[in-house]
């Protein structure tokens, strides 16, 4: 019986270093993801795609990159849930294209839609996907013209990644910078340059409660409708995985302003928030584990690490951030092992890489750091490849 026992023991062992290896019975596949980064200098755009190395974190070149953005000046791009598609924003032309993942990483262009119908200026700014992968949220600095207000459209995805009609369009402030949902899903959140309401300049964020199958939005109740306060002018917003905590950069102010998430999706300003950045914080993000926050410094080539407090969500320095190439513009961490950070930066045409330690959240240089991109990347997403499990490192 004890013999059994420690069979099945040395059985389960090698299937479980079989799977955080990447490993199957006939081969290993030593890719972890797939890196996509959105570059605006060519007409149209580029998407320059990598494979990521599991063991390294450092990025391989795919054989069909770069690939056309489908429109001009692609400003940010954003993968489904279940890995199988991406959207890419262009600004300058107002579209959103959707491209499908092949199973080795590459991409292929699939269809192309307006942000809103009949204006092609609306200059879209930020996209999120719902946990569902639903529903795609699009904001854009016009909803008319070349003139505010801004809007926030809701389009609806197929199961073959397709988008439907937008559902409906909302107003918004003349310079939406940032879309936020959390992954328990329920709420979206924006956050804005330019109030909706008094056209003052003046950053505010903004609730929505998500009917989660329609994607229909309708603002918090209360004092909400107006939004709250979010700094000077807010550049960048993300939320922990639990939804309990919201983080918004101000570039202006280089500061980090963070909120508590009440029970009916109404966000209430930390008591010892805002909290200190680099200079000129563009870009936020949360690791998938809820425990650290990077932040994207553009004038400081710099990524700030900070520790979450889980209990309150306020935030203290973690053992040291990092150094980048010049001009970093978004920041994203790999969804398979949540262990490599990623960096575009817009001022070198090149990405950073770094190993996060996910006890301390401190950063170390990948070795080959720097990795050259086409001209002026943007933004930039991690997707996990098929073979492996959604973080299998904890």
């Amino acid at each position: 019986m004890k013999g059994n026992n420690m069979g099945r023991a040395l059985k389960a062992l090698a299937v479980s270093m079989a799977v955080g290896l990447g490993m199957t019975a006939c081969s290993r596949d030593y890719t972890v993801g797939y890196l996509y980064v959105t570059n605006a200098k060519a007409t149209p755009g580029l998407i320059t795609a990598y494979a990521i190395d599991y063991q390294s974190g450092a990025l391989i070149p795919l054989s069909d990159s770069p690939i056309a953005s489908g429109g001009n000046n692609p400003v940010t791009v954003v993968a489904a849930p279940n890995g199988l598609f991406l959207y890419v924003i262009n600004q300058g032309t107002s579209t959103v294209v959707e491209f499908a993942i092949n199973s080795d990483g590459t991409i292929t262009s699939k269809n192309t839609y307006n942000v809103l119908a009949g204006n092609a200026t609306a200059s879209p700014t930020s996209a999120a996907i719902d946990p569902a992968g639903k529903f795609l949220y699009v904001t854009s600095q016009h909803q008319t013209g070349t003139t505010g207000p801004g809007a926030l459209s809701t389009f609806p995805i197929n199961t073959d990644g397709s988008l439907g009609t937008a559902l409906s369009v909302i107003a918004l402030g003349d310079n939406p910078a940032g879309i936020t949902i959390p992954a328990t899903g329920g709420f979206v959140y924006v956050v804005d340059q330019e109030s909706p309401l008094t056209s003052s300049a003046h950053g505010v964020l903004l609730a929505y409660t998500q009917n989660t199958t329609t994607g229909v939005l309708t603002p918090v109740t209360g004092s909400y409708f107006n939004g709250v306060a979010a700094g000077t002018t807010p550049s960048a917003i993300a939320e922990d995985p639990s939804g309990h905590f919201i983080y918004v950069t101000d570039e202006a102010t280089n500061q980090l302003y963070g909120y508590t998430v009440s029970n009916g999706g109404a966000p209430l300003a930390m008591l010892n928030s805002p909290f200190v950045t680099g200079l000129y914080p563009v870009s936020v993000k949360v690791d998938p584990r809820g425990t650290f926050v990077y932040v994207a410094n553009f004038a400081s080539s710099t990524v700030g690490a900070y520790v979450i407090n889980t209990a309150t969500g306020a935030l203290s320095g973690a053992s040291g951030g990092a150094s980048t190439a010049t001009g970093p513009t978004c920041v994203t961490i790999d969804p398979a092992l949540g262990i490599y950070l990623y960096t575009s930066n817009n001022t070198d045409n090149s990405v950073s890489a770094e190993q996060l330690n996910p006890h301390s959240g401190a950063l170390t240089q990948v070795q080959g750091t720097q990795f050259s991109s086409q001209a002026q990347p943007t933004c930039l997403v991690a997707v996990a490849n098929g073979a492996h499990a959604t973080q299998i490192v904890e």
